[in-house]
C-alpha cells in the first residue's frame, strides 16, 4: 500500500510539473516496486494530466509496472551471447525453483519477480542474470538454484 504523503513528497520533489511526470512514476516505481493503478489516478489528478495519458505513459515504457513485483526482481538476459552460452536451462530452473509460467512472473510471497531481457550489457560474463541490478556472470542452472537459496535464507 503507498502512503498518500509519500507520493504528494515525490512530486513535490520534482516541482509539481507535469513535465517531471516520467521521473515522478519513476520515484514512485523505485519506492514501491511498482505504479499501483490508484496511486496512478491520483497522480494524474495532481498534475493535472488526463489518467488515459498517464496510463499511455506506464504502458509504453517497459520499467514501468502496475502489476506488484518481488522484492528481489531477477532478469534473465536471453540476448545472443547468453541464449548460445545456454541461458534456457538456467531460466527453466527459475521458473521451476520460484513455481512460475509465462503468464505468472512474480512469486505468491511477493519475493521474487522473474523477467526475460533482451541484453544486460555483459555479453563477456554469459549467461549472466542479474538480481535488484547485482550482475552474476557466467550463471549454470545449479549455479542460480543455490543462489536462490541463499536469498531465501536471508529471509
Amino acid at each position: 500500500m503507498y502512503s498518500i504523503n509519500e507520493i504528494d513528497e515525490i512530486i513535490s520533489s520534482h516541482g509539481n510539473d507535469q513535465s517531471s511526470i516520467i521521473a515522478i512514476l519513476h520515484d514512485v516505481q523505485s519506492k514501491y516496486n511498482y505504479i499501483p493503478e490508484d496511486c496512478l489516478e491520483y497522480i494524474s489528478n495532481k498534475l493535472d494530466i488526463s489518467p488515459t495519458k498517464a496510463f499511455g505513459i506506464v504502458t509504453f515504457y517497459e520499467n514501468f509496472s502496475l502489476e506488484p513485483k518481488g522484492r528481489y526482481i531477477i532478469k534473465i538476459c536471453d540476448g545472443t551471447a547468453c541464449h548460445v552460452r545456454k541461458s534456457t536451462p538456467i531460466l527453466e530452473a527459475l521458473k521451476k525453483e520460484l513455481k512460475l509460467t509465462d503468464g505468472k512472473k512474480t512469486t505468491d510471497d511477493l519475493m521474487f519477480t522473474l523477467e526475460t531481457v533482451s541484453c544486460l550489457g555483459a555479453c563477456g560474463l554469459a549467461p549472466v542474470i542479474t538480481i535488484n541490478d547485482k550482475v552474476y556472470g557466467k550463471m549454470t542452472p545449479e549455479h542460480v538454484v543455490e543462489l536462490l537459496n541463499s536469498l531465501k535464507e536471508e529471509k
